[in-house]
């Protein structure tokens, strides 16, 4: 499979040694042109995602979902896009005005460090160091912080039940998440982002890891749903119930930032589920099938993540759109009596699985 390294080594050669920039300079423009770049993919597949969404959720209601904006509603997203970003940011009245402010940037801060994490492709990857799933988890849960001081700084009772509702599932699903990991960085033996894509170049951990690795996708699938606050799980933004939840009191682009990080989120979700479990860029081989295995790497590598990323965030949007919403007792009673216990137990039967040497 091609490496991508070549295009930021010719970047970095081009700004070096062609134009005669100085180290530091050549640095700061390539960690400029990184953020830019992450800024992009954010933007568009936020985009993506809100139109996929209403034309899988059209789907399932046997209706056709956005279809007056642009070719088949292509350009819907782009135009709500804009509307959120021309509307006013009303200010108001009995709020914290600089912890109002600093909600949303703190829930958009843990989704972009997250996304920095993800391995997009053979050698498109912006964070790679041997502690790398251990900052993802870090990074992902500073957004619970930016939703309970949305909550709180908000001076409503309904924001304010919206961000407790969020905090105690967030935190209580965070666990199961966190066990699904680490039973997964046990198979792997590593931490490093880079060298659990490498063990997954001769099958898929999904494949390799026998039934502890499926048992741990199906538990963080359903986890990753309740984490991104999503149907059944949709709790803190139950609209019959709390109007919008923790974000009620905002307007303009620091709604759009909350509805930006929902959707990033459910990537993230989805691109960590294929880095653990199917081999992140990694393409599908089959031993001995060495045709197919041929054809398999002409396919870019980047190709393959986004695909297994939407195929199972497409898993997560199927949920929301099938089962109906829960209490928060049944939220919680589900995690701390079912899933958390059954996470402890695959993680002691996936240790013993790598003991015995009994995996692929």
């Amino acid at each position: 499979m091609q490496d991508l390294s070549f295009i930021t080594g010719w970047i970095d050669s081009f700004l070096s040694t062609t134009c005669g920039l100085a180290p530091w300079l050549t640095i700061t423009i390539e960690c400029v042109l990184i953020g830019l770049g992450l800024l992009l993919m954010y933007a568009l597949l936020a985009l993506f995602y809100i139109y996929f969404e209403r034309k899988v959720c059209a789907a399932f209601q046997c209706r056709l979902g956005p279809d007056r904006v642009g070719p088949k509603g292509l350009l819907q997203s782009f135009a709500d896009m804009f509307k959120m970003l021309i509307k006013e940011i009303i200010p108001l009245n009995r709020v914290d005005k600089f912890l109002f402010g600093l909600a949303p940037f703190l829930v958009i801060l843990a989704s972009m460090l997250s996304f920095a994490v993800l391995p997009w492709g053979n050698g498109l990857q912006v964070i790679d160091f041997n502690i790398g799933i251990f900052f993802l988890l870090a990074t992902s849960s500073i957004g619970v912080l930016g939703i309970l001081l949305a909550g709180w700084s908000s001076n409503n009772k309904y924001t304010l039940i919206g961000a407790l509702r969020s905090g105690a599932q967030m935190v209580s699903y965070e666990i199961s998440i966190s066990l699904c990991v680490i039973t997964m960085v046990c198979l792997a033996g590593t931490m490093s982002v880079s060298e659990i894509v490498a063990q997954q170049a001769n099958g898929w951990f999904i494949f390799k890891g026998h039934i502890p690795a499926i048992i741990a996708f199906l538990v963080y699938i359903v986890a990753g749903t309740a984490e991104t606050n999503r149907g059944p799980f949709d709790l803190p933004e139950a609209e019959s119930e709390l109007t919008a939840g923790y974000h009620t009191e905002y307007s303009g682009m620091h709604f759009g930032f909350f509805y930006l990080a929902e959707y990033l989120n459910l990537f993230i979700i989805g691109g960590v589920a294929a880095l653990l479990f199917f081999g992140g860029w990694m393409p599908l081989h089959i031993a001995g099938w060495d045709g197919f295995n041929t054809v398999m790497d002409y396919i870019p590598s980047i190709v393959w993540f986004l695909a297994k990323a939407v195929a199972i965030t497409f898993i997560m949007i199927w949920f929301k759109w099938t089962f109906p919403r829960l209490r928060i007792d049944q939220l919680l009673s589900f995690e701390w009596k079912y899933l958390m216990p059954l996470c402890l137990v695959n993680l002691v039967l996936m240790v013993i699985v790598i003991t015995t040497g009994f995996h692929f």
